[in-house]
């Protein structure tokens, strides 16, 4: 965040740290046990090395696409332009490209492994339901999850997730059509459903530890983008007033709606759950509650009043 006027957060930092070297070790440990299974070790090392480089670089690109979102020009949206370039010269950072898309889901999100691919997306949705001052609020959150560089990290973070599950559906797919057809050979090793069998169990331990390590800092960046976004624009109670009304709205956007963009909840400025999804307990979910968000922005707005 060198020369950023965002709030430093050493707490965001270090647990960035700490994540980053919990999951390298449950890389080395994933890579192992799938050798230990029975898999070719440089098989292992290209697909993991795949999966990576495919969800580091193309990370943008994926999250545009998969919610319908198109890079818009000033020409396009000159009153979204203006307020990102108005933040981001409060900030004293570089202005990411900035991106719509066309829903009804009243969210936004940041996505890019670096400052050069980073992109800053809002919903139509969003833009109707919020004023002038509380859309900037949530802007400035999201412009803040790019200065920390938090969004690289999560970036990072689940591409281990992904491969993990892929390997573990291939596994169960491969142990199943295994098992149908029986041990044909006679050499003495382990039968191929045996090393399938082992290759989901090894995958399914590292997506679990993956999950919930990612989860975790999930939870904790979106506080500190509250509080970076809350101080930059000195005034708290409007990202208060545009958290309320999104979460409060949320309720009347369709099922079907909210399905299709729950894969990307993490990196939303709040979640976007079914019914069902309400019900989740804080260790899986991707942010803190809304009623501790508030507390927290009502604190800084004390804070703020007694010129602290």
């Amino acid at each position: 965040m060198a020369g950023s006027k965002f709030r430093p957060d050493r707490g965001l930092t270090a647990r960035m740290v700490m994540t980053m070297v919990l999951l390298f070790l449950v890389y080395v440990a994933f890579v192992v046990g799938l050798v230990l299974a029975g898999l070719n070790i440089w098989l292992v090392l290209i697909l993991v090395a795949g999966f990576a480089a495919f969800s580091y670089f193309s990370s943008d690109k994926i999250a545009m696409f998969a919610m319908g979102a198109k890079e818009v020009s000033p020409q396009q949206a000159p009153d979204l332009h203006a307020m990102v370039d108005r933040l981001c010269a409060m900030a004293d950072m570089a202005k990411p490209r900035v991106g719509i898309a066309d829903t009804d889901v009243p969210n936004a999100f940041a996505t890019g492994h670096s400052e050069k691919s980073a992109v800053i997306c809002v919903t139509t949705g969003l833009m109707r339901r919020l004023d002038g001052p509380e859309l900037e609020a949530v802007v400035a959150h999201e412009l803040s999850h790019i200065a920390h560089r938090d969004v690289m990290v999560m970036t990072i973070a689940g591409f281990l997730g992904i491969v993990a599950g892929f390997l573990t559906q291939a596994g169960l797919r491969f142990a199943m059509f295994a098992g149908a057809g029986g041990n044909r050979g006679n050499n003495s090793g382990p039968a191929p459903a045996v090393i399938a069998l082992l290759v989901v169990v090894v995958s399914a331990v590292a997506w679990v530890l993956s999950f919930l390590l990612t989860r975790a800092l999930s939870r904790y960046r979106e506080l500190a983008a509250d509080r970076a976004a809350a101080y930059l624009t000195g005034r708290p109670s409007m990202l208060g007033s545009a958290l309320s009304k999104i979460t409060g709205d949320m309720a009347r956007i369709p099922t079907r709606d909210l399905r299709q963009v729950e894969p990307f909840n993490a990196f939303f400025f709040a979640p976007a759950f079914a019914k069902k999804g309400f019900s989740m307990n804080q260790l899986i979910a991707t942010h803190p509650p809304v009623e501790q968000r508030l507390a927290q922005l009502s604190d800084i707005s004390r804070q703020l009043g007694r010129g602290a």
